[in-house]
Protein backbone atom coordinates (compact mmCIF):
# COMPACT_ATOMS: atom_id res chain seq x y z
CA UNK A 1 0.00 0.00 0.00
CA UNK A 2 1.85 3.40 -1.21
CA UNK A 3 1.26 6.35 1.45
CA UNK A 4 -0.23 9.58 -0.01
CA UNK A 5 2.76 12.18 -0.20
CA UNK A 6 3.05 14.68 2.42
CA UNK A 7 2.42 18.69 0.99
CA UNK A 8 1.95 20.55 3.65
CA UNK A 9 1.53 24.32 3.00
CA UNK A 10 0.79 27.57 4.46
CA UNK A 11 -1.81 29.29 2.47
CA UNK A 12 -1.78 32.48 4.06
CA UNK A 13 1.89 32.87 3.26
CA UNK A 14 1.32 33.99 -0.53
CA UNK A 15 -1.63 36.42 0.53
CA UNK A 16 0.39 38.18 3.14
CA UNK A 17 3.85 38.33 2.01
CA UNK A 18 5.75 38.83 -1.39
CA UNK A 19 7.89 35.93 -1.62
CA UNK A 20 11.22 37.26 -2.57
CA UNK A 21 13.71 34.21 -2.79
CA UNK A 22 12.58 30.75 -1.45
CA UNK A 23 15.81 27.60 -0.52
CA UNK A 24 14.63 24.04 0.69
CA UNK A 25 15.67 22.98 4.55
CA UNK A 26 16.03 19.81 6.20
CA UNK A 27 14.39 20.01 9.89
CA UNK A 28 15.56 18.11 13.32
CA UNK A 29 12.99 16.19 14.45
CA UNK A 30 12.19 13.60 16.77
CA UNK A 31 11.08 10.50 16.59
CA UNK A 32 7.21 11.08 17.34
CA UNK A 33 7.25 13.96 15.35
CA UNK A 34 8.05 12.49 11.57
CA UNK A 35 5.01 10.14 12.52
CA UNK A 36 2.77 12.97 12.99
CA UNK A 37 4.22 14.55 10.08
CA UNK A 38 3.76 11.56 8.02
CA UNK A 39 0.19 10.91 9.23
CA UNK A 40 -0.43 14.81 7.38
CA UNK A 41 -0.90 16.26 11.57
CA UNK A 42 1.48 19.39 11.42
CA UNK A 43 0.56 23.03 10.64
CA UNK A 44 2.39 25.89 9.22
CA UNK A 45 -0.05 28.88 10.35
CA UNK A 46 1.59 31.94 12.66
CA UNK A 47 5.18 29.81 11.96
CA UNK A 48 8.30 31.73 11.71
CA UNK A 49 11.99 31.58 11.31
CA UNK A 50 15.11 33.61 13.25
CA UNK A 51 18.80 33.30 13.85
CA UNK A 52 19.82 32.58 17.22
CA UNK A 53 23.55 31.77 17.21
CA UNK A 54 23.65 31.86 14.03
CA UNK A 55 21.63 29.06 13.30
CA UNK A 56 18.34 28.75 11.62
CA UNK A 57 15.65 27.92 14.08
CA UNK A 58 11.62 27.88 13.21
CA UNK A 59 9.07 28.90 15.84
CA UNK A 60 5.14 28.02 16.52
CA UNK A 61 5.68 25.14 13.82
CA UNK A 62 2.21 22.47 15.24
CA UNK A 63 3.28 19.42 15.30
CA UNK A 64 0.27 17.33 16.63
CA UNK A 65 1.48 14.84 19.87
CA UNK A 66 2.02 11.53 17.87
CA UNK A 67 -1.46 9.45 19.72
CA UNK A 68 0.46 6.29 19.62
CA UNK A 69 3.39 8.13 21.59
CA UNK A 70 4.08 6.97 25.17
CA UNK A 71 5.76 9.84 28.10
CA UNK A 72 8.10 10.69 25.72
CA UNK A 73 6.15 12.43 23.05
CA UNK A 74 6.80 15.73 21.96
CA UNK A 75 5.36 18.93 22.91
CA UNK A 76 3.18 19.86 20.13
CA UNK A 77 4.99 24.04 19.31
CA UNK A 78 8.54 23.42 20.24
CA UNK A 79 11.29 25.33 18.59
CA UNK A 80 13.03 23.57 15.52
CA UNK A 81 16.19 23.82 14.29
CA UNK A 82 16.62 24.02 10.78
CA UNK A 83 19.45 22.77 8.56
CA UNK A 84 20.75 24.96 5.43
CA UNK A 85 24.66 24.89 4.14
CA UNK A 86 26.68 27.87 5.55
CA UNK A 87 26.13 29.91 2.37
CA UNK A 88 22.52 29.61 2.63
CA UNK A 89 22.38 30.78 6.08
CA UNK A 90 24.59 33.92 5.29
CA UNK A 91 22.78 34.68 1.98
CA UNK A 92 19.56 34.73 4.43
CA UNK A 93 20.72 36.37 7.08
CA UNK A 94 21.89 38.96 4.80
CA UNK A 95 18.16 39.33 3.51
CA UNK A 96 16.22 39.14 6.72
CA UNK A 97 18.56 42.27 8.46
CA UNK A 98 16.90 44.08 5.43
CA UNK A 99 13.85 46.31 7.54
CA UNK A 100 10.21 45.08 6.04
CA UNK A 101 11.64 41.52 5.34
CA UNK A 102 11.10 38.26 7.81
CA UNK A 103 11.75 34.25 7.15
CA UNK A 104 8.46 32.09 6.77
CA UNK A 105 8.20 28.97 5.90
CA UNK A 106 5.72 28.14 2.75
CA UNK A 107 5.75 24.43 2.57
CA UNK A 108 6.52 21.39 4.44
CA UNK A 109 7.01 17.89 2.73
CA UNK A 110 8.41 14.22 2.81
CA UNK A 111 11.55 13.80 0.60
CA UNK A 112 11.47 10.46 -1.71
CA UNK A 113 14.50 9.47 0.86
CA UNK A 114 11.76 9.81 3.64
CA UNK A 115 13.27 13.08 5.59
CA UNK A 116 11.04 15.92 6.19
CA UNK A 117 11.96 19.35 4.44
CA UNK A 118 10.53 22.80 4.68
CA UNK A 119 10.70 25.19 2.45
CA UNK A 120 11.98 28.53 3.62
CA UNK A 121 10.95 32.10 1.74
CA UNK A 122 12.80 35.65 2.07
CA UNK A 123 9.56 37.64 2.42
CA UNK A 124 8.16 41.30 2.36
CA UNK A 125 4.62 42.13 3.78
CA UNK A 126 2.47 43.13 1.83
CA UNK A 127 -0.05 46.47 2.34
CA UNK A 128 -3.39 46.40 2.33
CA UNK A 129 -3.84 47.56 -1.02
CA UNK A 130 -1.68 44.79 -2.57
CA UNK A 131 -3.82 41.74 -0.54
CA UNK A 132 -7.10 43.25 -2.25
CA UNK A 133 -5.46 43.36 -5.54
CA UNK A 134 -4.18 40.21 -5.18
CA UNK A 135 -8.11 38.91 -4.30
CA UNK A 136 -8.95 40.93 -7.27
CA UNK A 137 -6.57 38.79 -9.35
CA UNK A 138 -7.93 35.29 -7.64
CA UNK A 139 -11.32 36.05 -8.87
CA UNK A 140 -10.50 37.70 -12.21
CA UNK A 141 -8.47 34.00 -13.00
CA UNK A 142 -11.63 32.29 -11.62
CA UNK A 143 -13.71 34.14 -13.89
CA UNK A 144 -11.77 33.40 -17.36
CA UNK A 145 -11.32 29.74 -16.06
CA UNK A 146 -15.50 29.77 -16.00
CA UNK A 147 -16.23 31.39 -19.19
CA UNK A 148 -13.46 29.05 -20.91
CA UNK A 149 -15.26 25.96 -19.46
CA UNK A 150 -18.87 27.05 -21.15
Amino acid sequence: MKQAPINIKNKRATFDYELIDTYTAGIVLTGTEIKSIRMGKASLVDTFCYFANGELWVRNMHIAEYFYGSYNNHSARRERKLLLTQKELDKLARGAKDPGFTMIPVRMFINEKGLAKVVIALAKGKKQYDKRESLKEKDDKRDMARMFKR
